[in-house]
């Protein structure tokens, strides 16, 4: 999975750059979006391999990115793993209503996020 783009939906400056660091670690391209409109769009422009979505974000919820990307042709096979501080069963299940391939609630483990994402 070397050399893959990784956008990152994360409006917490410090995650952001935690995310950023450690997925450059293990070889990946990633970029970063802090609202969910600039997400969206840099997830249509810039094709990336896989997003990791925040839900709590300026402007557009991460729920709401996620149920655009996975609604558009163009971007409906992007991989999206919400990375989220909502963790009760309903915030879960409407992640998963809204498309995300997989939940990760914070705080997380880098290790074990990154196993995630080669993963999916």
């Amino acid at each position: 999975m070397a050399n893959e783009h990784i956008l990152i939906v994360e409006d917490d400056e410090d995650i952001a750059e935690l995310l950023e660091y450690n997925l450059q670690r293990q070889g990946f391209r990633p970029s970063c979006a802090a609202t969910g409109e600039d997400g969206l769009r840099e997830a249509r422009e810039g094709s990336p391999d896989l997003v990791l979505l925040d839900l709590m974000l300026p402007g557009l919820s991460g729920l709401d990115v996620c149920r655009a990307l996975k609604g558009a042709e163009a971007t409906a096979g992007i991989p999206v793993i919400m990375l989220t501080a909502k963790g009760e069963e309903e915030d879960i299940v409407a992640g998963f209503n809204a498309g995300a391939d997989d939940y990760v609630t914070k705080p997380f483990r880098p290790k074990i996020l990154l196993a995630r994402v080669q993963a999916v």
